[in-house]
């Protein structure tokens, strides 16, 4: 696969100018902030209302700008015209992705910074953070590539935004509904869990499974957003 940077930069500009055009998606990236503030000022219990501000940040920003940004482009009819251009599949994922992830890590880090989360080991949790980034963001493709309309992108993206921030919530109940178990394991509760384990005397399975649980969710969405893709590639 021929990776162009000149191609990748091109995209990231015109997903930038589009971002700061469209205020109704923009502003979406103060809702964390708002947030991170309030539950700073009532105080903070435990990891996991720490990690609920920055939870709602990648649901609400990453995958809801990714998803609006793909909707666009769709709704435009722009982006058949770059999938049929002689950028490749590496070029336009890339591409559609860059801008939103460093946007993201920008949100995270001023959402953490406002909601007084200070980790015990920071390097730990920005590799974390940085793979939970690339697994909304493939969420977020994926439902931009089945919406027609920005509209109707802001209407598929609900479930990513209802559920998946909540995941170290709905854990306790899991004894009780057996339905909500699987969301022990969603990227959600395993970054509070890792950031949990880091508080304290951990070993490297502490880190090494939600680690490598966010890594597998992140390939199993970015495969099925590719396959997804070139079907409407030839749609």
């Amino acid at each position: 696969m021929n990776i162009s940077m000149t191609r990748i930069q091109a995209i990231f500009m015109k997903d930038y100018k589009e971002f700061s055009r469209n205020y109704a998606v923009s502003l979406m990236i103060f809702v964390p902030f708002v947030l991170a503030f309030f539950y700073n000022k009532i105080g903070i219990s435990s990891i996991s209302e720490y990690f609920l501000p920055i939870n709602i940040g990648f649901s609400m920003v990453t995958a809801y700008v990714q998803c609006c940004l793909i909707a666009e482009e769709k709704e435009k009819n722009t982006l058949r015209n770059l999938m049929l251009s002689p950028a490749s599949l590496g070029d336009i994922l890339i591409g559609k992705s860059l801008f939103v992830f460093i946007m993201t890590m920008i949100v995270v880090g001023i959402t953490i910074f406002l909601v007084g989360y200070n980790p015990a080991n920071i390097f730990i949790i920005a590799i974390a953070l940085m793979l939970s980034s690339v697994f909304y963001i493939a969420l977020g493709t994926l439902c931009g590539l089945f919406a027609k309309s920005i509209m109707e992108g802001s209407i598929i993206i609900l479930p990513v935004i209802l559920i998946f921030p909540l995941g170290s919530y709905a854990s306790p109940l899991s004894t009780v509904y057996p339905a909500l178990k699987f969301m022990e394991w969603l990227p959600s509760s395993q970054l509070v869990l890792l950031a949990e384990a880091l508080e304290g005397s951990y070993s490297a399975t502490d880190v090494f499974i939600p680690i490598v649980t966010i890594i597998v969710w992140s390939i199993f969405a970015w495969i099925i957003t590719a396959f997804i893709y070139k079907k409407r590639m030839v749609d």
